[in-house]
């Protein structure tokens, strides 16, 4: 009896599914939130003149779908059409917004794993993963109006590989290692295991982290690149804001949107210097070897593409070598080319031991890259549903291949000749 007194007077504690349903409406409702903000504040500046308030929230359900990935069908409603007839899909996710769902679903498995044992975490992560799906379906049912639809399954499915990434990383991040996660003791079964699994899976860990690095790398350099870009083309950029003349609230929504589409235009630019190109339209392409475009939307931060071939452009073709380098020194640094050992005692000329092991780093790295690169181009590519507008992105293959090419060979170089500027006196010996 004072037993159940004291848990009267100090408050049950939360069940770990119900907090786990708690956590994800948050999560959803500051997302809706900043987005309806943009929205609701053109709606009341006069930018929907003959759309009502309901459907202005509908558009920020579109919104929310979109930037988990869910396509949406655009239905035309011209003045000669028939508004029942579908003109397009609306599949190109603005990135930057996608960070907003990711980074409060990260907060969301941070908490959920702060108040639960190792034991019980799957509860409160189940409850979440159940609740976001069940807002995904309702959110698909209230945005269907003369604008578009989406499909129900895709709404209540597809949100959930955003919000599985944030919780699971999340709650890793709380809790320090995978072990304390799942209750695994990742030292006792390693050591369990044989030195040469130890040693191939050490490899094997080391090139994926490497190839990452190497993607990873040039996609920050690709970055750098496109903010010098943009601030040498300043001038174009301001004179399109000008022609536009879309007044405070109008501006200061336009600039969302670009922000919104930066990250998307990082991984165009790492297409371009890779020379595999991407579209901006049907039937164009830029790329450090060819450009073609036509028509485009005035959209002020288009005022920067490259226009015309000019000299010495294949230099670029060069960039990720240079990422592919930075990856070879690390794979240098951590020691770990248990391949080299390999073949250093089947082959007796080191040089010849020393070649082979390299050109299998360069390799894997490279296609470790390449696979990274073909996730890349296919998050940042889509659709418009307008006019010409419905091929936009990276030519997801070709750049793919450039960028394997192009890492794993930054990645041999870097292997080869990170020795020459080393001290470790480990390395040296």
């Amino acid at each position: 009896m004072k037993a159940v007194m004291l848990r009267l007077r100090n408050g049950w504690p939360m069940p770990l599914a119900l907090q786990g349903v708690f956590e994800m409406l948050q999560s959803v409702v500051f997302a809706l939130a900043l987005i309806a903000l943009p929205l609701v504040a053109v709606y009341f500046s006069g930018g929907f003149l003959e759309d009502s308030f309901e459907v202005i929230l509908q558009f920020a359900g579109f919104v929310w779908l979109l930037i988990h990935g869910v396509p949406i069908e655009v239905f035309n409603l011209g003045p000669e059409t028939d508004p029942s007839s579908v003109t397009g899909w609306l599949t190109l996710m603005p990135l930057g917004l996608s960070l907003l769902p990711f980074l409060f679903c990260l907060r969301a498995g941070r908490r959920i794993a702060r108040a639960s044992y190792t034991d019980q975490l799957w509860q409160g992560l189940l409850g979440a993963i159940l609740a976001y799906g069940a807002i995904g379906t309702g959110v698909g049912f209230l945005v269907a109006n003369d604008y578009g639809r989406v499909n129900i399954l895709a709404a209540t499915f597809i949100p959930l590989i955003i919000a599985s990434l944030g919780l699971i990383i999340g709650a890793r991040r709380e809790a320090g290692s995978w072990g304390r996660l799942f209750g695994m003791d990742t030292a006792a079964y390693l050591h369990s295991v044989s030195p040469h699994r130890r040693w191939a899976g050490s490899y094997v860990w080391h090139v994926i982290v490497s190839g990452f690095m190497g993607y990873v790398a040039a996609v920050g350099i690709s970055g750098i690149l496109l903010t010098i870009t943009l601030g040498l083309h300043w001038t174009e950029v301001a004179n399109v804001y000008q022609e536009l003349r879309p007044g405070p609230i109008g501006s200061a929504a336009l600039t969302l949107l670009q922000l919104a589409l930066i990250p998307n235009a990082v991984f165009w630019v790492l297409s371009w210097i890779s020379g595999g190109g991407f579209s901006l339209g049907a039937g164009s392409t830029l790329s450090t070897l060819e450009t073609t475009v036509g028509p485009l939307p005035s959209i002020p931060v288009l005022a920067a593409l490259p226009s015309g071939e000019p000299a010495n452009q294949w230099l670029y073709l060069l960039i990720p070598v240079l990422a592919g380098i930075l990856a070879g020194w690390y794979f240098l640094r951590v020691g770990e080319n248990h391949l080299e050992d390999w073949f250093a005692r089947r082959i007796p000329f080191n040089a010849l031991a020393l070649g082979a092991s390299t050109a299998c780093l360069a390799v894997f790295t490279g296609i470790v890259a390449g696979l990274m690169s073909l996730a890349g181009s296919w998050l940042s590519s889509g659709s418009l549903a307008i006019g010409r507008l419905t091929e936009i992105g990276p030519h997801a293959w070709v750049t793919a291949g450039a960028l394997a090419l192009q890492i794993g060979l930054g990645t041999a170089i870097g292997y080869l000749i990170a020795p020459l500027f080393e001290t470790d006196p480990v390395l040296e010996g």
